[in-house]
């Protein structure tokens, strides 16, 4: 038990950096996406705002640097659509990256990604994958590899939270832990809550 407490403590305080840098990626996709639309030529009398994309991005790819040249983030997809009626975008067969100030590579992935207009709330969908490649964090010391999957994942960052109410597996290094849901908060808590029929593997430790 003191074993699986402390790999949650190493993995809450692992996991902080990852909504951060997913939810930059959104926002920045979520902007870049509505300054294409173009503004209407003259005011219009007020109408019930339609639950039908206003507009859709197909194949698209969106990429930042930073000033020496350096890719720091990335969203694909094959499509994505703005719904005017709650001010979201979603984004089919999604991929994101982004690269740290530490060098840190986060990914995500899931078959549909929906974002608030803020890029605050992000719900990842079938297939739902978040990863943060090993490396070394600020402090120099080496950080392995952490992993986040299940069918269904959301990141918020006002609070900084991941849940997910189905199965989920959580994979740090060569340790990995199965449990029905899961609930992490960020913050000065750093706390990841695992429940329903837990099943934790821990590699031999040297």
């Amino acid at each position: 038990m003191n074993l699986l407490r402390s790999w949650y403590d190493q993995l809450s305080r692992l996991s902080i950096y990852l909504p951060v840098a997913l939810m930059g990626l959104l926002v920045l996709a979520s902007y870049w996406l509505l300054r294409l639309t173009p503004p209407p030529a003259e005011p219009e009398p007020e109408r019930p705002v339609s639950e039908k994309p206003d507009f859709f991005m197909r194949g698209f790819t969106v990429k930042s640097f930073d000033e020496q040249g350096q890719l720091k983030s990335e969203v694909r997809g094959t499509e994505a659509r703005h719904h005017p009626h709650n001010d979201t975008l979603v984004i089919d067969n999604a991929r994101v990256r982004a690269v740290s100030e530490e060098g840190l590579t986060s990914t995500a992935r899931s078959d549909v990604l929906t974002s608030n207009a803020e890029g605050t709330d992000m719900l990842l969908e079938g297939e739902a994958q978040v990863v943060r490649q090993a490396g070394r964090g600020a402090d120099g010391k080496p950080t392995p590899r952490l992993e986040f999957h299940g069918p269904v994942l959301r990141v918020r960052t006002d609070p900084e939270r991941i849940t997910s109410d189905q199965p989920v597996l959580l994979i740090r290094g060569n340790d990995q832990v199965k449990g029905d849901n899961l609930d992490y908060s960020g913050g000065d808590s750093r706390v990841a809550d695992i429940k329903g029929r837990v099943n934790a593997t821990m590699a031999p430790r040297p």
